[in-house]
């Protein structure tokens, strides 16, 4: 049985309110704008994904986020996860992140995490996407208890939740 119902459609294109940026999957064809948004905030999400997810690691080069991207775009379509990437107006740059997966420790049926450059932390456009997100998944994301990792629970909180089995 999959995570997601057979006919959910996933959103291809999400406005963030009052800003010009919006959210919208991410392609591998990303790759020029979404590693030196990573590697420019590498030190940040280290501390934040680090612990659980190995990334994003000091080393990592440019092939290698390129083959990660391509992974995250054949998962999007496969609806296996989701990787939104939070894009300026014409889609110059890539700012952030939003995280959509199956859940990996027992409590939810979905998980939830997100960031945004160095540049933008505690801007209006931070703020924006905070407010967007859980209002987002309530409404358009077939979740009775999605779970915001770093948000509603600690990392390491969630890190000593038993596994999903």
């Amino acid at each position: 049985m999959s995570w997601l119902p057979d006919d959910f459609v996933h959103p291809v294109h999400v406005p963030v309110p009052d800003s010009t940026l919006h959210l919208r999957p991410i392609r591998e064809s990303d790759t020029p704008l979404d590693y030196p948004a990573v590697m420019g905030s590498r030190e940040r999400l280290w501390e934040i994904f680090g612990p659980a997810w190995g990334w994003p690691q000091e080393t990592m080069t440019y092939e290698e986020d390129r083959v990660d991207l391509l992974r995250h775009e054949r998962e999007i379509a496969a609806h296996q996860s989701f990787n939104y990437a939070l894009m300026d107006e014409k889609e110059t740059a890539v700012l952030g992140c939003v995280y959509i997966d199956p859940p990996e420790r027992t409590g939810s049926d979905g998980e939830v995490s997100w960031w945004v450059v160095d540049d933008l932390v505690g801007s209006e456009a931070e703020r924006a996407l905070d407010a967007l997100v859980p209002r987002w998944i309530a409404a358009d994301w077939p979740f009775r208890q999605p779970r915001f990792l770093g948000r509603d629970i600690t990392w390491q909180d969630w890190l000593a939740l038993p596994r999903v089995s």
